[in-house]
């Protein structure tokens, strides 16, 4: 029966795939109606705890967006790019990083992808180089955000071990974004010179390729006051999330517990930003970082709920079998997670689809944190949308898909900086754990 419920969970992802998107939260609840009503398994839990965190979240950054302080930060980033043109290939992937820190969402990604573009063509440098490596650095720092779903379930269950919120963090920030920025060296030697690739010269001949210039913002009165309140935001996050860990205990016995924290700080934000920047509130739904984060909670949803239901059902099965195995050979934890996400498309959702389980399997809180970057491995399928979204407007042809699906531009860029990560995250784990 296992061989058979696995299959029902791996066609259920694979039709999600091919839905793209939201579709992929559908086919998970499918997959949960045939798993309980076909092979009789009692349903797993729903990830609330989770889906409720992006909500909040999602919620500040689209009052934020409403308000103008989207486009105050890509502002900044053009300013930046086009400062240091050069260095595109480094400049670009952490501007992505920082703003996936900042936000908890890798797809603020898409508002800087036609400027890493626009310049890098500005300077004939082949622009699948920065915009391979920016999308990896966009999902690889959801890892280590203080406010993305993802860190904050997997601090709450590594507190009981004695991994305080804080301690993840000093380990994640800095390995991910050495990885990054080492794996961006790389990037510059990947492809061939713009002015050799056949697509360019082919689309140039037929006038296909064309340079947008400068773009200028037209910055909203408020757009500072709005970005300067989700930054406080994110500083009270951080603040009571490390006041009220038993390790600083600055807060016994809190009242109000870690994730309800955040949700109340993100929505009294939100809150503050509409009433101070005169945000029309009816806008907010219609913005695209408001539709693309509701997208990915029922992401979450349908494929959390769906691994839940299968692991909890299996998990005697799993913990036999795979135990002594990863008690033996700890890093191919980061090896299952790569996998996992890969198909499960959200980094939440692989990890509270399978940290719990690895931790009752024995790991180690140091080999779960040094391989939690391999949660982010949305890039292997080239089908995740900000890796869409770099492949369409690129003009250029250079960012593309091959015929063979796998051949595309941020499988070697993303293998690279994940294989870094999970290394630099043992050392550094070593030091801090």
């Amino acid at each position: 029966m296992f061989g058979a419920e696995l299959v029902i969970v791996l066609l259920a992802i694979y039709l999600g795939a091919r839905l793209g998107g939201i579709g992929i939260g559908f086919a998970g609840g499918l997959g949960v109606l045939v798993l309980t009503l076909l092979f009789q398994i009692t349903p797993g839990s729903i990830p609330f705890d989770v889906i409720e965190i992006i909500m909040a979240v999602i919620a500040a950054i689209a009052a934020m967006q409403v308000a103008g302080g989207m486009d105050y930060l890509v502002s900044i980033a053009e300013r930046l790019l086009r400062r240091h043109p050069k260095y595109i290939t480094f400049i670009a992937p952490l501007v992505t990083w920082f703003m996936t820190i900042l936000a908890g969402t890798g797809h603020t990604a898409f508002s800087t992808m036609p400027v890493i573009t626009e310049v890098a063509k500005e300077q004939g440098i082949r622009p699948s180089r920065p915009l391979s490596i920016a999308v990896v650095a966009s999902q690889i720092a959801i890892t280590a955000s203080p406010i993305s779903a993802a860190v904050v379930f997997f601090a709450g269950i590594l507190e009981p071990l004695g991994v305080s919120y804080l301690t993840l963090l000093a380990v994640c920030i800095p390995s991910t974004l050495v990885a990054v920025m080492l794996t961006a060296i790389v990037c510059n030697f990947l492809g061939c010179e713009l002015k050799d690739d056949p697509v360019y010269q082919e689309r140039l001949a037929l006038g296909e390729i064309k340079l947008r210039g400068e773009q200028v913002f037209e910055i909203k009165p408020h757009a500072r006051r709005s970005v300067l309140l989700f930054l406080i935001g994110i500083i009270a996050v951080m603040f009571y999330a490390t006041a009220i860990s038993d390790t600083v205990g600055l807060i016994s016995n809190p009242v109000l517990p870690r994730n309800e924290a955040i949700v109340v700080f993100m929505l009294t934000i939100a809150t503050l930003i509409c009433l101070t920047c005169k945000v029309n509130t009816g806008e907010i739904l219609n913005a695209g970082t408001f539709k693309s984060g509701m997208s990915a909670c029922i992401c979450v949803l349908g494929v959390a709920w769906l691994g839940d239901t299968f692991v909890k059902h299996h998990i005697s099965d799993i913990q036999h079998v795979a135990g002594e195995l990863l008690h033996n050979y700890p890093w191919l934890l980061a090896i299952v997670l790569f996998f996992a996400a890969t198909l499960l498309y959200s980094q939440a959702a692989t990890t509270k689809a399978l940290m719990p389980a690895a931790l009752m399997l024995g790991v180690s809180p140091l080999t779960a944190v040094a391989s939690f970057a391999a949660v982010s491995a949305l890039f292997v399928l080239p089908t995740y949308p900000t890796l869409l979204a770099a492949v369409e407007m690129d003009d250029t042809g250079s960012t593309r898909i091959g015929k063979y699906v796998f051949n595309h531009a941020f499988l070697i860029p993303g293998v690279i900086a994940i294989t870094l990560c999970v290394m630099l995250g043992f050392v550094l784990g070593s030091l801090i754990i």
